[in-house]
């Protein structure tokens, strides 16, 4: 009998930690973004099903090394609002502020993407989120999304370009934008630049900003079309004006929804790109 109670026993403690363990993984997504606070890795929402984006946020410390087979997930505070092909940036001011913009954002579990916010604030001491009030906001960012946001070490954040487009079911008529859209987070103000018409229209492209104060956008998409992956668009945040720069070197075929990183320690002020095919 004992024997039996010993084999249960086992039974019940596997399962247990079995349970937890898996509950300590993130299911499979896509769409999300991502934000580097401190060692802390976050990722916030991203589409986990066919239908709504997660509301969910986890992250991994990246203070000691780890087997990237089994990385050590752990989850924070879920968001207010389901979220994905949104932004994120990190408050140089305090460097524990995140800032989430743009982004098809859903109330929880619906399909109901009325009277919410494009702009969110986690805090990451406290895993508390709530909605600045933000001074002359451009009323047509609203459902702006499959955009890349960058913010200087001033706390001026850049936003450019990208479409309104929900889905077919909600959104069937598409918007796409060529403005330059500004968030001062020391005074939660908002301004927007429209930019001539000789400017692209661009919508999942990469942003990488330079130490210089230029932003580089390379390719994404221009409404049904695809950007020269050659032909590169730079934005200097000093002067407010625009510049277009051809690449050299291997032929790169046109993509959109990549990534970019900046790598100023290796390659000096090199930009490593992240391809989607």
């Amino acid at each position: 009998m004992k024997s039996l109670y010993y084999i249960l026993f086992l039974i019940i403690f596997s399962s247990r930690y079995f349970f937890i363990i898996c509950q300590n993984v993130p299911s499979p997504r896509r769409e999300q973004t991502s934000t580097l606070v401190g060692t802390k890795l976050y990722f916030f929402g991203g589409n986990i099903s066919p239908t709504l984006p997660s509301n969910e946020v986890w992250y991994l410390d990246l203070s000691s090394s780890f087997n990237i087979s089994t990385p050590p997930w752990h989850s924070s505070t879920v968001m207010p609002v389901g979220y994905n092909f949104g932004t994120s940036c990190l408050s140089p001011i305090d460097n524990s502020t995140v800032f989430l913009v743009g982004g098809r954002t859903w109330i929880a579990n619906t399909f109901d993407y009325s009277n919410i916010s494009s702009v969110y604030q986690f805090n990451s001491k406290t895993s508390q989120w709530t909605i600045p009030a933000i001074n002359n906001f451009n009323s047509s960012f609203l459902s702006r999304n499959m955009i890349q946001a960058v913010i200087d070490k001033n706390g001026k954040m850049f936003i450019f370009g990208g479409t309104n487009f929900i889905s077919l079911t909600v959104t069937p008529n598409s918007t796409f934008y060529n403005d330059m859209n500004t968030l001062d987070i020391s005074t939660m103000t908002w301004s927007t630049q429209i930019q001539s018409q000789s400017v692209l229209i661009y919508y999942a492209y990469t942003a990488t900003l330079l130490s210089n104060g230029l932003i580089v956008y390379i390719g994404g998409r221009r409404g049904s079309s695809y950007a020269n992956m050659a032909q590169i668009q730079t934005f200097d945040t000093k002067s407010y004006t625009w510049s277009t720069k051809f690449a050299s070197g291997t032929t790169i075929a046109s993509r959109g929804s990549h990534s970019a990183v900046l790598s100023v320690y290796i390659m000096n002020n090199n930009i490593i790109l992240a391809v989607k095919f």
